[in-house]
């Protein structure tokens, strides 16, 4: 099977109804997306408006799969795939798109410009195309489990030294950072001490029956869509949550993990699981509205602000509660413009950060980020995202913000007080 072949049987691998919609007809080409894409917006290349991006794809799908391209296919801009595409691909899926799907809420058709540059991803990973970091990333994670019982010693030895900074910080020798054991919560962190040591802080003030994962909830197999291993990275997860008994699974301050994790999983299995998921930023939410912690805003006395991550927010629909948890725990609080489903995505998301080849345009990509946290006159940027997270420090570096960045579990921590 030549190259060619391949890419089309992967191309209907992945062909369903939402990419079909939007591969055929459904795109008018009228250009309102273009003004959406921070992408566009920081380079003015019109080589990555969304519309020329996803173009790059749906002309080959159409060959195809349309009924009017299969005999008038220069009629309607269709064409036989070539060698040269697949490149053409890695920079339309990959480097200049973020899949923020800012476009597809500004499209008057709703056409799902993300659905087919992942699409794309999916086949490029297939024919050993993507970024190889990506999939190193994604064989790390499922590695994990494969060398639990070589890693979990070394993993416990670390947490029980964040433990230590749990007791001092609270003045209390009985505060746990419990691991995988029976509890009703079972959160899942990242790999760092700062989706941690402030979690843990918060669960222990509120006094929740709770235990931490031995996994970290991030999934790189989603972004270079590749199904079966994102699927081994979750499952990993769902074992541990039945081991546990968790009644709820609260899955850390990152984008992607909580959309695989509440809607994309269930589907990937099946089934509807026995636990609920939730995020920390509604866990947090409720432990204020319930009474459950005490804060001390003037501990957050600089001007602060909230980026919404496109995973957490336009994707997830998560958008009151960090403001919620960020008001009460600052003495001032400053909305970014334009902010929740029309927020900019912050240049980093869908595994730019970790590409280091791409640095320079990703940075270049963040302009229109800067421009928004100046507007706001905040001296720091509190977000929800490890990607957010880390390309506004960067952001802030580059361009002299002089701000102080954080995720809303910090920001929080810091104001907690302790009885």
């Amino acid at each position: 099977m030549d190259t060619r072949e391949k890419v089309i049987q992967e191309l209907d691998k992945r062909y369903n109804r939402l990419v079909g919609t939007s591969a055929t007809n459904l795109c008018t080409h009228c250009g309102w997306c273009i003004e959406s894409c921070h992408i566009f917006k920081a380079t003015g290349n019109p080589e990555h408006s969304p519309v020329a991006k996803a173009e790059k794809v749906r002309r080959v799908l159409k060959r195809k799969h349309d009924w009017l391209s299969r005999l008038f296919p220069k009629w309607t801009g269709a064409k036989d795939l070539t060698e040269s595409d697949l490149d053409e691909w890695i920079e339309a899926a990959f480097k200049n798109c973020t899949l923020c799907e800012r476009c597809v809420i500004n499209c008057p058709m709703g056409v799902e410009t993300p659905q087919i540059l992942a699409t794309a991803r999916g086949v490029l990973t297939a024919m050993g195309k993507s970024p190889e970091i990506l999939n190193q990333l994604t064989d790390a994670a499922i590695a994990r489990e494969e060398n639990m019982e070589m890693m979990e010693g070394f993993f416990r030895k670390q947490i029980a030294n964040l433990e230590k900074q749990v007791q001092e910080r609270m003045n209390d020798s009985n505060a746990r950072i419990p691991v995988s054991e029976e509890a009703d919560i079972l959160y899942v962190p990242l790999s760092g001490a700062h989706t941690m040591v402030p979690a843990a802080l918060i669960f222990n003030a509120a006094k929740a029956n709770w235990t931490m994962s031995l996994f970290e909830a991030s999934n790189y197999g989603v972004f270079v869509a590749d199904i079966p291993k994102a699927k081994k990275v979750v499952e990993r997860v769902l074992k541990e949550a039945k081991k546990v008994k968790a009644k709820t699974l609260v899955v850390t301050e990152c984008g992607h993990a909580y959309g695989v994790l509440k809607w994309e999983a269930p589907k990937w299995f099946g089934k509807q699981f026995d636990f609920e998921v939730k995020s920390l930023l509604e866990v947090m939410n409720d432990y204020i509205q319930e009474g459950k912690i005490v804060l001390d805003p003037s501990k957050n006395s600089e001007p602060v602000t909230y980026h919404d991550p496109c995973n957490i927010g336009r994707k997830g629909g998560i958008f009151e509660e960090p403001r919620n948890v960020i008001q009460a725990s600052s003495k001032e609080y400053k909305e970014m413009t334009p902010s929740k489903v029309e927020n900019f995505c912050c240049g980093g998301g869908s595994g730019m950060v970790a590409c280091s080849e791409w640095t320079e345009d990703r940075l270049l990509y963040g302009t229109v980020k800067v421009e928004q946290i100046k507007k706001t006159n905040a001296k720091k940027v509190v977000t929800a995202c490890d990607n957010c997270l880390h390309q506004i420090k960067e952001l802030g570096e580059k361009n002299n913000l002089n701000i102080s960045v954080s995720n809303v579990s910090e920001h929080l921590a810091n104001a907690l007080v302790f009885s």
